[in-house]
């Protein structure tokens, strides 16, 4: 059984930044995915400038990028997840 999409959006601002979301609902939970979730969500520009991103990839677990800092992350619920996102996005906005 392969993952299976369960959200993917994208939004683009009016000065160019790009918010874009996806989650994946995996076959099988893992020890570094116990939600069994799969996520990237992004926040940034077209050329590959990130200022916020959530993600879980293999090997490091649930975790954020806010500017050039890395910290853990944890997830409880989707629903937190995109909160806290859409937060630091618009903390990066104001700055």
């Amino acid at each position: 059984m392969a993952a299976r999409l369960l959200y993917q959006g994208k939004y683009i601002y009016s000065d160019g930044a790009i918010r874009e979301m996806i989650l994946w609902q995996l076959p099988h939970k893992t020890p570094d995915r116990p939600h069994g979730l799969k996520y990237r969500l992004y926040y940034g520009f077209g050329d590959d400038t990130c200022l916020v991103r959530f993600d879980n990839e293999s090997g490091k677990g649930d975790h954020k990028h806010v500017g050039s800092r890395e910290e853990s992350y944890r997830l409880i619920y989707v629903e937190t997840l995109v909160a806290d996102f859409l937060a630091e996005i618009e903390k990066a906005r104001r700055r």
